[in-house]
């Protein structure tokens, strides 16, 4: 683990076309227009040099540096609102959810490669939570350096990575340029999911479409069930108070905006792609394509000024 700030790029020139980076932004379910930027860039011809994520992108990244994109693009376009419900293993400790069960789930269906070991530099974003300083992690297996950078505070908690106590990364760096250039990065591509402020943070039609016979049995079980449904649930009336994860949402993207403003005003991407998904829940994961598809457009959109960026020297 490096802590930044850490000038860690090549003196040697680049030969050919610039040295691409790509510095994939938090940003909750939103996240999945990374996969269609991806994957977009890909169909260009332009395979990213170097690959840094926060938080959601910290794990996109993960799982596009091991080579097992697709894979999980088919796994995440058939996700139901029931599929990620069954990932929460709620706990109320340090955050509502721990974050095990999910993780535990992309080890056991994807590889799990050595940063070391990767054919690019990749590295993810963390907040040390002793210190508060941003801590960029360039070493261990990808998906332990995904799972450091994904604890967004109230809601997963917080993990320990190498002796010290990690929190999103997005509270210092959601979208990581800078490591990007440290890396070599000559062309960076920035995806900035926090553009546009959501006004929703839960999709309560969904969770109404998941009865209770569906997620618990037994009447204590239930009972649960119904006080997290209307823990977590948005409200659209004025006149009653915020949810818990609106609270939540609400804070971290205003947060997050905020930071992302200031830090691209000082090194700002020669390209920065800002999906338009402000409608998306902050549980939203279920709704992949939508976001995968928008991370597509914003690439062909782009494209004339791609062309011209990366051209070869």
């Amino acid at each position: 683990m490096v802590n930044a700030p850490v000038d860690l790029a090549s003196d040697t020139p680049h030969i050919g076309r610039p040295k691409l980076g790509l510095a994939l932004g938090s940003g909750s379910a939103r996240g999945w227009a990374h996969i269609g930027i991806i994957q977009e860039l890909e169909a260009m011809g332009y395979k990213p040099d170097v690959v840094v994520g926060t938080s959601i992108g910290a794990l996109v990244g993960a799982v596009y540096v091991s080579g097992m994109l697709e894979d999980f693009t088919q796994w995440v376009s058939h996700l139901s609102f029931r599929d990620v419900l069954g990932f929460l293993d709620i706990g109320f400790s340090g955050g509502v959810v721990k974050g095990e069960k999910l993780f535990n789930f992309f080890s056991e269906h994807q590889t799990n490669p050595l940063i070391e070991e990767l054919d690019i530099p990749f590295a993810t974003v963390a907040t040390d939570m002793a210190t508060g300083r941003e801590a960029w992690i360039r070493t261990g297996h990808v998906l332990d350096a995904a799972r450091a950078s994904c604890a967004l505070p109230g809601l997963f908690s917080p993990v320990r990575h190498q002796g010290q106590w990690m929190l999103d990364g997005g509270l210092v760096n959601p979208v990581p340029v800078s490591v990007c250039r440290a890396l070599g990065a000559q062309v960076v591509i920035a995806v900035n999911l926090n553009g546009q402020l959501v006004g929703r943070h839960l999709n309560t039609a969904a969770i109404e479409e998941v009865s209770t016979e569906d997620i618990t049995q037994g009447e204590e079980e239930t009972s649960m069930w119904d006080k997290l449904k209307d823990y977590f649930a948005s409200k659209d009336n004025g006149d009653t108070s915020p949810g818990f994860l609106d609270v939540i949402g609400s804070s971290v993207n205003i947060m997050q905006d905020r930071i992302t403003r200031s830090r691209m005003a000082g090194d700002p991407p020669e390209i920065n792609l800002v999906p338009v998904l402000a409608d998306f829940a902050l549980m939203d994961f279920h709704r992949a394509k939508e976001a995968i598809d928008e991370g597509r457009r914003l690439v062909r959109a782009a494209e004339e000024s791609l062309r011209w960026l990366l051209k070869d020297s």
